[in-house]
């Protein structure tokens, strides 16, 4: 989810002249510079409870806009394209003289606030950006090297800037101080810490916005409240407050509890506890998240409490954001929880985990099936990647579109709160979401890179290719574990792992397990993992047929066991594990890296797999021969096109060479060549007798200086065949 506000603030003519009249009754009798500088919050909060029900307040102090003017005062001219500059300082300046004005009313206020948010989101870079890498399995800190604590909450981007709130709860300490145990239920809560960042991995902690001392209905204070969580935080234009949203459980009464400050890192106060949205069937709710969409309007997005059997999106009040307006109903049928929802491509998603105690799923979609965000929506379906290790081992969480000057990624945040498998409250995974074909698809990745600037990401040098490698993702005992295919004897997950960790993956009476990882680059790598108990071995196949094998001698405590060296061409690899006899084999924490990279490509090479290149169909690495990591496997229809983004530094004719293969028995496959939008001729894809064997179709093309689209499209329902990659004479 993304609060990145693009839409002016309207204001009616009543407001207009209730504002005027207001000002004209201050102005008479205006506050003393002492007396506004007293003024409590709550008098604030109370001005704007007013305003947001129809009548305007009258001069108000706003540190928020003070604080935004002043953050925004350190941009640097020269890092930003002028054109986007230009309106950018226009408002700074606007918004640096409401501040400035004693008189200025609540209205004001906002409107600067809008203008100068909506101004800094539409700010442009003037260079590329730069890769940022993110490494998941282990406890983030932020720029001052403290532990982020920010469980069950979300990244909203207010202007040019993401703000990440969560809870911070005891568990997460104890947790992190000796990851070795169960910390079942110990969610007592300390606070709602608030980080700051430019590029979404490096993050400065701001504030505590909310902590056990704020006061909030009926006398209470969030340290009385039996659970606070589940949060995220929208920005109101008519109000210019920043309102936080999260389940609370106060006085014997479930509800959403809505707090609001003046800045994104202000300390919030009360503005009301909603026990009852209606439509919903029970109080409070169930999980919920907030989702902003690109107009700027806000929802909750939430399932009943008890049962969780029915998803919801509900409108935030427009007027202060202090009310949640009757929910629509957009799902029915299994419990779920970890409610979410975001936006790619014209399409909303709603996912959702499994309803089990907080524990890692896969994840349950809901596609839109209009352009309404709380109009129909599909049948449920398993958000493709997340089955092999149930989803990076996590459950939903939260959701940021990051829309890029290249491509359109989604970051996947999700919570490790499995307490049942040791591994939870504490520990943040994200991974990218992107849409290549017809539906997302996640992509689980112990490290990856990011460009908040292109939206560009790529697989981090560390990352470890072989999917639930700590044998975590089953919260219990289980015949068949999860990302591994038995291949006979007896296996299982026992008790005792590596390090403490709860559980490692046993075989025996020679039993064995395999997983096919669908696609690894060209390189050398090394095989690791710890092993205890009776002999085995591993074997690791590449896509060519050629295997390594490491036997590893029986031990009665851990031992870690490597294999350097291995050769693997680009595609699908698999891992074996076996026992060699019918004692008990016990291996844990199992690692596949790459060490070097393969055989670099041929200059001026455009991989079909690599952004920015389009496929309308699927990345696919099961037939051997292909270069790169995989290959454009197009849907059978009119319409399922290949494209590629080709760079030229002048104006020229090139010669380009379409690398495919087409092992289908009815023949040649035909599409029309589109060059930069132009029909540039037909082409025909002759049968190559099979999909593992390539060649190379040439055409020559008159190509622009800069950015060049060179497009494939299938003119029959066979579609394309299999697209490798594009050479670039």
């Amino acid at each position: 989810m993304i609060l990145l506000r693009q839409r002016p603030r309207v204001v009616s003519q009543y407001w207009k002249l209730a504002a005027a009249t207001l000002l004209s009754v201050a102005l008479a009798a205006p506050l003393s510079a002492s007396t506004a500088a007293a003024e409590t919050p709550a008098t604030q909060r109370q001005a704007t409870d007013l305003q947001g029900h129809g009548a305007a307040a009258g001069p108000v102090v706003d540190r928020g806009l003070e604080y935004l003017v002043s953050d925004y005062q350190t941009r640097t001219p020269t890092k930003y394209t002028a054109d986007s500059w230009k309106p950018f300082a226009k408002a700074l300046t606007a918004a640096a003289e409401v501040a400035d004005d004693s008189s200025a009313t609540t209205s004001d206020v906002a409107d600067a606030k809008t203008a100068l948010m909506t101004a800094a989101a539409d700010l442009q870079a003037s260079d590329e950006g730069t890769f940022q890498t993110i490494t998941n399995n282990t406890f983030w800190n932020d720029t001052s090297g403290n532990p982020i604590y920010s469980q069950g909450g979300g990244v909203f981007k207010f202007g040019d800037t993401y703000y990440w709130y969560g809870v911070h709860y005891t568990g997460a300490e104890l947790y992190r101080a000796n990851p070795t145990k169960k910390y079942d239920g110990n969610v007592s809560f300390v606070s709602v810490p608030v980080y700051s960042s430019k590029d979404l991995v490096n993050w400065k902690f701001e504030n505590n916005v909310a902590t056990r001392s704020t006061k909030i209905n009926n006398g209470a204070t969030l340290g009385q409240a039996g659970w606070v969580g589940r949060l995220g935080v929208s920005y109101n234009e008519n109000t210019g407050k920043y309102v936080l949203a999260t389940q609370a459980y106060v006085g014997g009464g479930h509800g959403v509890l809505l707090l609001q400050g003046d800045s994104p890192t202000d300390t919030f106060d009360y503005g009301y506890f909603q026990t009852q949205i209606t439509n919903s069937p029970t109080t409070g709710t169930g999980d919920q998240t907030v989702f902003t969409d690109e107009d700027g309007k806000d929802y909750l997005i939430f399932s009943n409490r008890e049962g969780r059997s029915r998803g919801f999106v509900a409108k935030f009040r427009e007027s202060d954001s202090l009310r949640i307006e009757p929910a629509v109903q957009i799902r029915s049928g299994a419990g779920r929880e970890g409610n979410a929802m975001f936006k790619l491509d014209g399409r909303y998603y709603h996912a959702a985990s499994d309803l089990h105690g907080w524990n890692t799923s896969v994840n349950y979609v809901n596609e839109s099936t209009s352009s309404n965000v709380q109009g129909s929506y599909s049948s449920e379906y398993v958000l493709a990647g997340t089955e092999m290790d149930y989803s990076h081992v996590t459950q939903t969480g939260f959701f940021v579109t990051v829309k890029g000057t290249k491509q359109n990624t989604v970051l996947y945040a999700g919570d490790r709160w499995a307490d049942f498998a040791w591994n939870g409250i504490g520990y943040n995974q994200w991974v990218p979401i992107t849409k290549t074909g017809a539906r997302p698809q996640f992509h689980s990745v112990s490290q990856w890179q990011f460009n908040a600037t292109t939206g560009e990401w790529r697989v981090g040098p560390a990352n470890n290719y072989i999917l639930n490698p700590d044998i975590q993702a089953d919260r219990v005992i289980v015949s068949s574990v999860r990302g591994w295919r038995n291949l006979g004897g007896s296996v299982t997950n026992v008790n005792g792992g590596v390090n403490g960790s709860r559980f490692a993956l046993q075989m025996s009476n020679s039993g064995g397990v395999e997983q096919r990882i669908e696609s690894v680059p060209a390189g050398t790598y090394t095989l690791s993992l710890h092993a205890r108990g009776s002999a085995g071995q591993v074997v690791i196949t590449g896509a060519n047929g050629s295997q390594r094998t490491l036997g590893i001698p029986s031990s009665s405590g851990w031992a870690k066991r490597e294999l350097t060296g291995i050769e693997l061409p680009g595609g699908a690899a698999t891992v074996t594990v076996r026992a060699s006899g019918s004692g008990g084999f016990i291996v844990d924490q199992l690692s596949l890296v790459k060490t070097s990279a393969g055989t670099p490509a041929p200059p001026g090479r455009y991989e079909a797999e690599t952004a920015p290149a389009q496929c309308r169909g699927t990345i696919d690495s099961n037939q051997a021969g292909y270069s790169g990591s995989g290959f454009c496997n197009g849907d059978p229809a009119v319409g399922a096109f290949a494209e590629f983004t080709v760079n030229s530094e002048t104006a020229r004719t090139a010669t380009l060479g379409i690398r495919f293969a087409n092992g289908a028995t009815t023949g040649a496959r035909s599409a029309n060549f589109v060059v930069n939008g132009a029909m540039a001729g037909a082409l025909s894809f002759e049968s190559t007798g099979a999909w593992t064997t390539w060649t190379t179709k040439t055409v020559t093309v008159p190509l622009n200086a800069g950015s060049n689209s060179i497009r494939l499209d299938p003119t029959t329902a066979a579609g394309l065949p299999n697209v490798d990659c594009l050479d670039v004479g």
